[in-house]
């Protein structure tokens, strides 16, 4: 079973991408991937009926196709997506005869320092992903990062959070499992 993971942050230290690769570990084989791999300019319509679909997107939506599920851990920003993952996400619904992610199970997930852990994004995501191909399995808010995750070990330190998220993972693998 093959998964693909990233944070929908292009953040250097990102939070969401050490509880995406926390999270990626629970699974035997994974691909990590950091969005600032996959920057390209700014959507705009003319430059795609110019240029095309960049090929670093075309890479992107061919690391989706080639997946059982994603694990994604989205970045809040302003109570919405980062612009980087809006930006990756809003080109690759152009890609002609493609959904964004799909028909993908997805483990959708956020984190934040703040006590409501990304839940703006999440209830974003959870309405608008299934028009984009994603299903959306489970998701997991981690509030307080900051004070729940150790960055030098890669983990959770918080137990009831940490065994939240293990629910979630098994929840994640049992749906795959059976689909």
């Amino acid at each position: 079973m093959k998964i693909l993971a990233f944070a929908g942050s292009n953040s250097s230290t990102s939070i969401n991408k050490a509880l995406v690769t926390y999270t990626a570990s629970f699974f035997k084989e994974t691909e990590i991937l950091d969005l600032n791999d996959y920057e390209t300019a700014i959507l705009s319509i003319d430059r795609k009926n110019e240029s095309g679909i960049p090929q670093n997107i075309l890479d992107f939506s061919a690391k989706i196709n080639g997946v059982d599920g994603i694990i994604l851990s989205l970045a809040e920003h302003n109570g919405a997506y980062s612009a980087a993952f809006k930006n990756i996400f809003d080109w690759l619904s152009l890609i002609p005869g493609k959904t964004v992610f799909m028909e993908k199970p997805i483990l959708l997930m956020a984190a934040s320092p703040g006590k409501r852990g990304g839940k703006s994004v999440l209830e974003i995501a959870e309405k608008r992903f299934p028009f984009n191909g994603g299903k959306v399995v489970t998701s997991f808010s981690f509030p307080g990062f900051n004070d729940n995750f150790d960055t030098d070990e890669g983990k959770i330190t918080h137990e009831t959070l940490d065994q939240e998220l293990k629910k979630k993972i098994e929840e994640f693998k049992a749906f795959l499992n059976n689909n």
